[in-house]
């Protein structure tokens, strides 16, 4: 089996009301790339992918005049895609939902969050996701109210031979300093910002532990926004989201060769998953934020991890077509899961 993960920049600037494709010559959001071109590139990465299950990070918006599910499915059928059926879980005002798409042959899917709705003080468990998550942020004695922008998908998926799993699609993003007058200003609301998305972890993290001191196999998988060396906060806080997500060494960690990797380089080289360009400094910033975690017991399975990577895959490399679509497509390269389940 195959599952990937695939944060698409604007994606849902290719849809329009209806859900259907907008090909054509308009802008799509991406610098000097037409919604037609992005489409294309998208149908060519898809195709190659060739994925049983694929946790889409920025699919199309969900509200009262779009919606996910039928926009995502447009989009398989206009590219014969396997992954045919689509799962979304709570909705998001961000435009910016979490998607699970998947082939109904090989697997079922169902949205089953877990916790409760609201959480009670002093309660070490882990409230639902479309929640209220209860703690002291900066040690003043004071509990914050943290909420998910962006509530992870939780799903309960059971392939075509019988096998059970969770899934968790995540999405974490600490927000821009928005609003600040000046750099003390900005500077503040970043390590505010960076704090909330620290605690989003620690709650997600609370809900991994409990599926995995039930015994459950999960995967989790999704762009977690953060990690090691890549913002000047994170000697404030001494951990990434990344290593809070991963637990401490032992039972009830979830692992990621590429996330160990980065966490273990000082200055060698490290594996990156996404490419921005900086305008003011005209160079690319590589960054390493997609991941596909995995429990011990699926570990064991023996699984290959991939990051589609045009520049640093080298089937992608030697591909032409492939290449210019992964570089067209998003700013984010898929990361795959292949595992015998």
């Amino acid at each position: 089996m195959r599952i990937a993960t695939y944060n698409i920049e604007w994606f849902n600037n290719l849809f329009d009301d209806d859900g259907q494709l907008m090909m054509d010559d308009g802008w799509s959001g991406r610098h000097n790339v037409t919604r037609a071109q992005q489409i294309e590139a998208l149908g060519v990465v898809f195709a190659a992918l060739d994925a049983d299950a694929i946790m889409v990070v920025e699919a199309p918006d969900e509200n009262r005049k779009r919606h996910t599910k039928p926009a995502l499915e447009t989009f398989a059928q206009a590219f014969d895609l396997r992954t045919k059926e689509t799962l979304i879980g709570f909705p998001n005002d961000t435009q910016q939902e979490i998607a699970l798409m998947f082939d109904p042959y090989v697997l079922s899917a169902r949205h089953d969050p877990q916790g409760d709705v609201v959480s009670q003080k002093g309660d070490s468990t882990a409230p639902r996701f479309d929640s209220t998550f209860r703690i002291d942020l900066d040690v003043d004695a004071q509990e914050d109210h943290v909420q998910f922008s962006k509530p992870p998908l939780e799903a309960a998926v059971v392939t075509a031979n019988g096998a059970k799993l969770r899934f968790i699609g995540a999405h974490l993003k600490s927000k821009a300093p928005h609003g600040a007058r000046n750099d003390e200003e900005a500077m503040k609301l970043s390590i505010q910002n960076r704090r909330k998305q620290l605690a989003q972890a620690i709650w997600m993290r609370r809900r991994i532990a409990e599926h995995l001191e039930a015994g459950e196999s999960l995967i989790l998988m999704g762009d977690l926004n953060d990690g090691p060396g890549l913002d000047q906060y994170e000697d404030l806080f001494g951990r990434s989201s990344v290593e809070i997500v991963m637990g401490e060494k032992g039972q009830n960690c979830l692992f990621d060769p590429h996330a160990y990797q980065g966490l273990q380089r000082r200055l060698g080289a490290a594996p990156t998953s996404a490419r921005f360009y900086l305008s003011q400094q005209k160079r690319y910033l590589q960054a390493l934020l997609d991941y596909v975690m995995v429990s011990n017991d699926l570990r064991r399975k023996a699984p290959v991890w991939r990051i589609w990577h045009p520049f640093d895959d080298p089937e992608c490399w030697s591909v032409p077509e492939l290449r210019n679509a992964l570089l067209t497509a998003s700013d984010h390269f898929p990361v795959t899961l292949d595992i015998e389940l």
